[in-house]
Parts: C-alpha cells; structure tokens; sequence
C-alpha cells in the first residue's frame, strides 16, 4: 500500500505551504534558483481571506519594532524596485512615513515601546535620511493633522507604501514564468516528515517534497499543532476608508503614510495613506490584540458602530478633512507572538520543515527578502541576512 501512494504522489524539491506575502515571496525566490519547487494555497492568491490584501502596506526603512528588522526592510525594498524594473509594474510608492507620538510616551506594549525614539535610533545606526519635526511643523506641512503641542514627528522621506495584492501577484506570476508550479483552491490537511523528506496530504491528493516551507499565516496553528498553536494567535483586525472633504482633498492627496501611537495601551495606536488617485477617500486602521480568532470562524462582515469607534477613538482630535461616516470596511488577520516579533526557524521535531511565521502586523514590508532568506535556508542552509532573533528557541516551549 505504502509503495502504490508513493508512486502516485506528485514529487518537488521544496513546496511553500501558503501563497500570501510570504510565501509568494518564496516561491518566486526558489524558482529564480532554478529548484523544482510548488506552491499550496487553500484559496486564489491574491485573496482577501488572510493577511495581505486591502490595496496598501506601509514601508519604512529605519524601523521602530527592532533594528534587527532593518536589513530586511532594506533588501525587500531592492527586491521590490526589481521585480518593477522587471514587469513594469507600480509596487512601490516613496511618498514619506510620518511617525507621531508624545515627547515623553508612555510604553505602547511589547514591541511598539518608544517606537519613534527606536525608530529614530535605527536611522542613526543605518544613515537613513530622516527629519525631526515639532507639532508646529506638522501642521503646517500637513494641515490634515492636528498634533498636540506635547507630540513630536519623525519624517523618513524614504518610506511610503506597497501594493499588496500586486507584489503578491507579480511574484506568484513571475514564479509560475520561470517553472514553479501551483496548486490553488488545496487545502493541507497534514504535513509530516517521511524518510528522506516530507509528505503534504492535501484534500486534492498527496505530495512528497525534500523540503516545506510553512507560511501559512493565521491557519499555521493548527496545521503545525505544538507548540505553534500555544505560540501562533490569529487576531482580527479592521481597515475602514473614509471619504476625504474637498477642501482637504490636495492634503490628502499629497499626505504621507502615517502612524500615531497616543496612549498607553496597545491599542493606542493607528495609522493611514494618502488618498489614491480616483478613490477621493484614505485608508486607516487600528490594531486589536484582544481580538483571537480562528481564520475559519472570523467575523468578516464590518459594522458601521467599528467605523464610528475608530473615528472616536483615533481620528478625531487627530486628522481632518474626513467625512464623518466610513464608504467601506474589511477585515484581515494577524497573527501574533507573545513578543510580536516574527517567528523564521525549523520545525523542532523535522529540520526539513522551516516554519516562517507570524508577522504579527508588521510583516509586509519585510516579506520579499523574507522570502529570499527562506529560500537560502532551504537550499543553502544559511541566510544572506542574520534571522537568528526570530528563533524558537527564545521561547519557553517546554510541555
């Protein structure tokens, strides 16, 4: 029996179990290798049912979550102007990242703690050009925003924003261009390691592959079982747009990307984008850490009570020129570490399986050389950038 299942599974040198910023990222790198390599998918990427959709990431360079981030940062932005140079396509926009928060902030939880003074931090260590700005000179350079006097700024002119959709879009195009194949609309039903490599059940059939990449997103959990189901929490999370007032229709079209941190809480924190050509409305959102879900039972549908609670709790007094009710909503998911810092490591029971998760919200703009160093991993068994900090070990895993 064992032998008639191995003769009809389909065979590859590495699969990448999901397809979103991630994965994408991946498969395109180890196809640009030239590796037998497939993609899974349990729906179409790019979708809206995971993480990356909603038409805007934001992009920094110096970043406030680590400097250790920073190289990835970096070289995804490389990646970024490549595969534009490439396709033709727009995927990345420099049009500035404003960071607010209070002179003397009080810590915004784990990861985000002093987040513009180690944002600022960061761009001394890597010479990123960056300017420091008073709540006067916010105003004036943007009248869309109302800081206090005790705020201060930090303008990064080289941040700005990707298209989601389209960076996930062009890799998996380019990756199919040059012989990765892809198997949508699968669901994997287990991963597990099989002598010299890895058998994928999937609910379309069987796969055996040297290596798997696991970047599943928020149904990692429960693929992966433990410990990654006491360390991976799948959150969701609310984008709203709202629509932009006439008179501040310039402003907002001009504006940069934006994050304002205001409280002490977490969720004492927000961010948006300029308002793109011909949508005459911005997109913003906060974040919600007390919001666990499984990805199959998340609640998609937006009331217009979340939009009304987000206008109260972080626009107004803030930002200006907006109309007061929100055109739309949607719904995307983190996934969470207890440190909100990345997961990137082998499986503790299989070192052919390579678990490259979560991005607990800050993940995008690190994803395409995140999918350069998985395929380094993979194939070469060591990483162009140092990932040591993303490793399970500085978990307490123990049963």
């Amino acid at each position: 029996m064992g032998v008639s299942r191995m003769s009809v599974a389909r065979s590859y040198d590495v699969a990448v179990i999901g397809l979103g910023a991630m994965g994408a990222a991946a498969l395109y790198q180890l196809a640009k290798r030239g590796v037998k390599a497939v993609g899974i998918d349990r729906f179409s990427p790019p979708h809206d049912q995971g993480s990356t959709h909603g038409e805007t990431r934001i992009t920094r360079q110096a970043i406030g979550e680590g400097a250790v981030y920073v190289p990835l940062a970096l070289r995804s932005n490389e990646i970024w102007e490549e595969l534009e140079a490439e396709t033709g396509e727009r995927l990345l926009t420099r049009n500035g990242c404003l960071i607010v928060e209070a002179v003397n902030s009080v810590s915004n939880g784990v990861v985000r703690a002093a987040f513009l003074d180690r944002t600022k931090q960061a761009a001394k260590a890597y010479g990123i050009p960056h300017d420091m700005l008073d709540a006067a000179e916010i105003r004036r350079r943007y009248p869309q925003f109302t800081p206090r006097e005790d705020e201060i700024g930090y303008f990064e002119p080289g941040g700005g924003y990707l298209n989601p959709e389209r960076c996930v879009g062009v890799q998996l195009e380019r990756a199919r261009a040059l012989g990765a194949a892809a198997e949508l609309g699968t669901r994997v039903l287990s991963v597990s390691p099989d002598g010299n490599g890895v058998r994928i059940i999937t609910d379309r059939g069987e796969l055996l592959a040297g290596q798997v990449i696991v970047s599943a997103g928020a149904w990692a959990p429960s693929l992966l079982g433990e410990p990654f189901k006491r360390l991976l929490t799948p959150s969701r999370q609310v984008m709203h747009w709202f629509e932009v007032d006439p008179d501040y229709a310039e402003h907002w079209s001009k504006s940069p990307v934006f994050i304002w941190s205001h409280g002490p809480s977490p969720n004492d924190f927000f961010y948006g984008f300029p308002s793109l050509s011909g949508t005459n409305a911005i997109k913003t959102a906060g974040e919600q850490y007390d919001a666990f879900v499984h990805p199959d039972e998340i609640e998609r549908a937006v009331t217009p009570a979340e939009s009304d609670a987000m206008r109260a709790e972080h626009l107004s007094g803030r930002v200006q020129g907006l109309r007061r009710q929100a055109l739309r909503a949607a719904t995307c998911l983190y996934t969470m570490t207890s440190d909100s810092n990345f997961l990137i490591d082998r499986h503790p029971e299989s070192d052919r399986i390579l678990v490259v998760s979560p991005c607990s919200g800050h993940g995008f703009k690190h994803s395409a050389a995140i999918g350069e160093v998985a395929a380094q991993w993979v194939l070469d068994g060591k990483t162009g950038i140092d990932v040591s900090a993303f490793a399970l070990s500085r978990f307490k895993i123990a049963a």
